[in-house]
């Protein structure tokens, strides 16, 4: 099953709850690129990793994907899925770079193991403990989320052609927030429900990614990433970094400048995609 990469085409940091999560307002979008990950029954769960990034991917007793297991065997799910399973993941997104990718492997994984099933309330609020991005990445669906990721309004996009760069370079979301200086901004602007490319490029320019700075105190190339992609009509970093992003308005620009970014820096991580 395919773990859409998440884009956070703006993230706005509107507070902290007592407890330390902090409150967001972001508008997400999904790419149709991502990991993937298949289940079959085994005699002990085992996980097994490929692609491009499996080095960097923890053994099952340390990786999110046996909690998610763990979770989705405790609402009941058909027999089959209860006992042991050898869990493969396609590993094709860099790791910890601001795309959702161990949360989008855990939201796959829960697809497979309750067929796809509409969640109770009680289980929904069991994601939140896998994390904030647990819940709209099941969802997976362009959202407007609210509350600390649990808040989730679907809303409609364009479809948008998009390119995905990472410089190679891991950032701890973590210290991203710990290193914030502010923690009290405003909220989104309304959404003006745009039905072309260029009144949802209008609406970004009005937002912000409230996590860039600090991710750039921590991972300069960052404003390298976002240099490269200058010239796109929109760019900026997504999530806590350090993966930015570029919006095209043609698939066919989308994948020249993939392959501009590639020749330019071949250790970098460039993808064209399209998010919709």
């Amino acid at each position: 099953m395919l773990a859409r990469a998440k884009i956070n085409l703006a993230l706005h940091i509107t507070g902290q709850r007592a407890d330390g999560y902090h409150m967001l307002h972001s508008l997400v979008a999904f790419a149709d690129v991502g990991d993937d990950v298949s289940v079959k029954p085994a005699e002990t769960d085992r996980l097994t990793v490929s692609g491009p990034f499996k080095s960097a991917v923890p053994p099952l007793e340390d990786n999110g994907l046996l909690m998610a297991l763990k979770c989705a065997r405790g609402w009941r799910v058909d027999a089959a899925a209860s006992g042991p399973l050898a869990l493969h993941l396609t590993k094709n997104l860099p790791v910890a770079s601001g795309i959702g990718g161990g949360s989008a492997d855990m939201a796959a994984l829960i697809r497979l193991l309750t067929s796809g099933r509409a969640l109770t309330d009680r289980e929904r609020d069991h994601l939140l403990a896998l994390g904030a991005d647990v819940p709209m990445c099941l969802a997976e669906k362009a959202a407007i989320i609210g509350g600390v990721g649990e808040e989730i309004e679907p809303v409609s996009l364009p479809p948008t052609p998009c390119v995905l760069v990472n410089p190679g370079v891991a950032v701890s979301t973590p210290a991203v927030f710990k290193a914030l200086t502010s923690r009290n901004n405003p909220p989104l602007p309304n959404w003006p429900a745009p039905d072309s490319f260029s009144g949802l490029v209008d609406y970004l320019a009005a937002t912000r990614n409230d996590l860039m700075d600090a991710a750039i105190v921590l991972a300069p190339q960052v404003s390298e990433c976002l240099s490269a992609l200058a010239d796109a009509p929109f760019a900026r970093m997504s999530g806590s970094g350090a993966t930015c992003f570029a919006l095209m308005e043609n698939e066919r620009d989308a994948a020249q400048l993939a392959a501009d970014v590639h020749k330019a820096r071949p250790g970098w991580w460039a993808q064209a995609t399209k998010l919709g």
